[in-house]
C-alpha cells in the first residue's frame, strides 16, 4: 500500500512540476513578445512581402514613393469589411488590426488609374492586376481612381492575393508607422 501512495505522489508531483514549466515557458513567450513589439518589431506571416521578423524604423522626412512602409489602417467601412472577410490579421492597430507593409506607390498630387491593373500618372505599375473575386469567390470591388489627396499615400504590394490600395483607396500619413525594416526573413 505504501508504495502505490509513494507513486500517486510522485505523478501527482511530476504533473504540478509539468504544469509550472509550462507557465514559465509561457510567461518567458509572451514576455518576450511584448518586448518585441515595444521595441518596434513585427513578426509578417502573410505573402505581401518576405516571411519573418521585420524592425519599424523611424520615419524622420516625409515619405515618398518607393518607402516600404508600416501602416495602420483607419476604421473605415472598406477596412471593416475586409477584417470581416479575413484580409487583415488581428493586431495593435485601432480596431484590432495588425499594421500592413506595403510599397507606397503615389503619393499627394499623383493620379491613379485602376483598369485591369494599376496606372500612376499614366505609368503602368508592374504585378498590378486586380482580382475580380476572393479566394471564397466573393467580388472584390477595387478603389475608383483619381488623384491621391494631400496627407494620404497609395500603397501596393506586388502579390496579387494582397489586400491594398487597389481595393481600399489611398491611407492617411498619420497612420504610418515607420520604415518597414528586414531583420530575419524568408522569401518563399
Amino acid at each position: 500500500m505504501t508504495a502505490q501512495v509513494s507513486a500517486r505522489r510522485t505523478g501527482s508531483a511530476q504533473r504540478s512540476n509539468a504544469i509550472v514549466l509550462l507557465l514559465v515557458a509561457t510567461a518567458i513567450l509572451g514576455g518576450g513578445v511584448a518586448v518585441a513589439i515595444v521595441g518596434g518589431y513585427r513578426i509578417n506571416l502573410t505573402p505581401s512581402e518576405p516571411l519573418g521578423l521585420w524592425r519599424i524604423a523611424a520615419l524622420d522626412r516625409v515619405v515618398s514613393a518607393g518607402d516600404l512602409v508600416f501602416i495602420c489602417p483607419p476604421q473605415t467601412p472598406v477596412i471593416r469589411e475586409a477584417r470581416e472577410r479575413g484580409y487583415l490579421r488581428s493586431g495593435t492597430c485601432p480596431g484590432g488590426v495588425a499594421p500592413l507593409i506595403k510599397t507606397v506607390i503615389a503619393v499627394p498630387g499623383q493620379h491613379v488609374d485602376i483598369g485591369a491593373g494599376v496606372a500612376i500618372d499614366g505609368r503602368p505599375i508592374a504585378f498590378s492586376d486586380l482580382a475580380q473575386h476572393d479566394g471564397k469567390g466573393r467580388p472584390m470591388v477595387p478603389y475608383s481612381g483619381g488623384a491621391v489627396p494631400a496627407q494620404s499615400v497609395f500603397l501596393h504590394s506586388p502579390f496579387r492575393s494582397s489586400y491594398d490600395s487597389r481595393y481600399f483607396g489611398p491611407l492617411p500619413v498619420s497612420g504610418i508607422l515607420g520604415l518597414a525594416q528586414e531583420v530575419l526573413t524568408y522569401a518563399p
